[in-house]
């Protein structure tokens, strides 16, 4: 073999080797899913690939609709601003709802006054112009001490779902908060600070439930603690939520790795990690629909219109 036809030759495998490769980003909240099951699955494949970053779902969508990845993942459903730039870039997708979430509010240990909030309170905290500074501005009773607020970056899912849950569609929050992409920075500042607060995935609170407060949340039926078991009877509201990947379904047709990693994603075999980071798992006919729907290259967002529980949108 001549020297420039070995070099053809190795560039050629060097290309199919990263086309194999599967490259995975957005969301800080499903990162401790998306790496658990990564990690298990090249055990079992040891030749794949398959790199987990986090950027914030926003920051997801704009790396995955550039197609800089194959598989974005995102703890909010996608915006049809996300959708139109994919489009443009004609970056077709398969929408798959993977666990289910419990926003969790953190507070310091030292912290033995609010161990409940009302939605209401929370908004009032969280809201632009309320005048709110101190605890004691939300209850007289509680210390005269300024709060301090953490809270996930703009381009984070849990930020945008907090903002629409809690703040309402204006998104007139506060902007005197330290933000950050990364959930650890938020549990470092709330663990340092006794007046701290802030709010992010279960997962991650459950990683320090020793080092803080979760805040139970009063919907106006009394208060309820996150927990895999209150989101899975869907008594935790209303910051209970299902958390998706979104894939490239040209990268699926055109990488096998995608898909046999999607495939194992939504397996029998995946569930036990998924449920060992925290989150609630799906019943497991969202996740064969999913599969049947993946497989099918069903392109679109059911989700962003759909109304309902997680079957009920699937089976639409």
């Amino acid at each position: 073999m001549n020297k420039i036809l070995a070099l053809l030759v190795t560039l050629s495998l060097f290309a199919v080797a990263a086309a194999q490769d599967v490259r995975v980003d957005g969301s800080s909240t499903v990162y401790p899913i998306a790496l658990s099951v990564a990690e298990e699955y090249a055990i079992e494949n040891p030749s794949a690939n398959v790199s987990v970053a986090f950027s914030g779902t926003g920051g997801g969508f704009s790396k995955f609709c550039a197609g800089e990845t194959e598989i974005s993942n995102a703890s909010r459903i996608v915006k049809q601003s996300e959708i139109d730039a994919c489009t443009a870039n004609g970056v077709d997708f398969v929408e798959i709802p993977v666990a289910f979430d419990a926003l969790t509010v953190v507070t310091n240990l030292e912290n033995d006054w609010a161990q409940c909030l009302t939605v209401d309170q929370l908004s009032q905290m969280w809201r632009a112009g309320t005048g709110v500074e101190t605890w004691a501005d939300i209850d007289p009773s509680w210390p005269d001490e300024e709060i301090e607020f953490f809270a996930p970056g703009v381009d984070s899912g849990t930020f945008d779902y907090f903002v629409e849950e809690i703040i309402g569609e204006d998104n007139q929050i506060r902007t005197d908060f330290f933000p950050s992409e990364d959930d650890n920075v938020l549990i470092t500042g709330v663990e340092g600070n006794p007046y701290a607060i802030s709010f992010f995935g279960y997962a991650y609170y459950v990683e320090e439930e020793d080092k803080l407060n979760a805040v139970n949340i009063d919907d106006g039926n009394g208060c309820v603690e996150p927990s895999t078991q209150t989101i899975e009877s869907g008594t935790y509201t209303p910051l209970a939520r299902p958390l998706f990947i979104y894939v490239s379904i040209d990268a699926a047709d055109g990488n096998p790795v995608v898909q046999d990693f999607v495939e194992y994603y939504l397996s029998e075999d995946a569930r036990p990690y998924i449920a060992d980071t925290g989150y609630a798992l799906l019943d497991p006919a969202a996740y064969e629909i999913s599969l049947e729907r993946f497989n099918a290259r069903a392109a679109g967002s059911l989700f962003i219109d759909g109304s309902g529980t997680v079957l009920e949108i699937l089976g639409q």
